[in-house]
């Protein structure tokens, strides 16, 4: 028999709030050990460590590079670091990004579900977009715990909707509530798991994350028909029952809503480039109708004059077409107070 005695925790917008909430409730004689995934700006340091140190009774600290995975301490991942678990010990690597961001939730979530088994409690936080789901998903298939922030709770309720609809958590609480929940399971036996078995998409992720020469070549999946967001190569489907995950060549994984919501974003930039190129053009023909003469009724000055209305006609279909967009896709709703 073992203790549920690894804690992963994974929060995006409006995650530091319900990380204090959380940290604050977790018994000072806590069975397990804690890792933490903040969404942070890759440059500079995390001052995460300090917010949470000012409410825990456990010890914090931001992860190192191959430290024993100790019981009793909470464990935050650093700034444009992956932080995963492998073997016993916390792992940092510069992998490709996850749904944009590195650290990311998923990558850690997965470590810990293959490393630990039904040992592992996995918690999902405030944020926007799907970002943990599918980590949670992992998980709960190897029988470990899941818990979700109650979207009431929430500042940001996408990614707690998003585990919830996908992984049917077995809790859904307030964050305040987490805490002593999680010191309370981990004190629960639970039937150990098997050793792990060698893993070969999960050492082809750790190839990766050290930059070693591997594509997704080397990796199971088909072409999904799309372009990756972060440098445009082709992605392959990675899984697909019940959603998929979407993986280029060198490693950049999505998950669909990320992944939709980046297509959406590089669409819009587009437009803004060819309204700005309209509105030059139009200047432009502009400026050369005055220039071809006086004689407004010249048929060269004609014909930029009608370049230029043409080009600011379009200009006013893309100006609605970014409107449009932009009530369809704008940021995710934030709870009622």
């Amino acid at each position: 028999m073992a203790r549920r005695d690894v804690v992963v925790v994974g929060a995006s917008a409006g995650g530091v709030e319900a990380l204090r909430a959380l940290v604050a409730q977790l018994p000072p004689d806590l069975a397990a050990a804690v890792l933490i995934v903040l969404h942070v700006p890759r440059t500079g340091p995390s001052a995460l460590p300090a917010i949470l140190s000012r409410v825990s009774s456990v010890p914090v600290g931001l992860a190192v590079d191959g430290e024993l995975l100790r019981r009793g301490r909470v464990y935050v991942a650093a700034a444009d670091r992956h932080l995963l678990v492998i073997d016993g010990h916390l792992r940092l690597t510069r992998g490709p990004s996850e749904n944009g961001h590195r650290p990311a939730i998923d990558p850690l979530f997965r470590s810990a579900a293959r490393a630990f088994g039904p040992r592992t409690i996995g918690v999902v936080l405030s944020g926007s977009r799907d970002d943990g789901a599918a980590g949670l998903a992992a998980i709960a298939a190897r029988g470990g715990t899941t818990i979700v922030q109650h979207p009431d709770d929430a500042i940001f309720t996408s990614m707690p909707l998003a585990a919830i609809e996908r992984v049917a958590p077995d809790h859904v609480v307030p964050a305040a509530k987490i805490g002593g929940l999680i010191g309370e399971i981990s004190r629960l036996l639970v039937a150990a798991a098997p050793k792990p078995e060698t893993d070969s998409e999960q050492s082809a992720e750790l190839a990766m994350s050290d930059l070693a020469p591997l594509s997704a070549d080397d990796l199971p999946g088909h072409p999904a028909g799309f372009g990756c967001p972060a440098c445009g190569g082709s992605l392959f489907v990675i899984e697909q029952e019940p959603v998929p995950r979407y993986r280029c060549r060198v490693g950049h994984t999505w998950s669909p809503e990320s992944l939709l919501e980046e297509q959406a974003s590089a669409l819009e930039g587009a437009l803004w480039m060819a309204l700005r190129a309209l509105e030059e053009k139009a200047a432009l023909g502009r400026q050369m109708a005055q220039a071809s003469g006086a004689d407004r009724g010249s048929e060269s000055s004609g014909r930029y004059e009608t370049v230029a209305e043409d080009a600011e006609h379009a200009g006013k279909l893309i100006r609605g077409l970014i409107d449009r967009l932009g009530a369809t896709s704008g940021p995710t709703p934030v709870r009622s107070a």
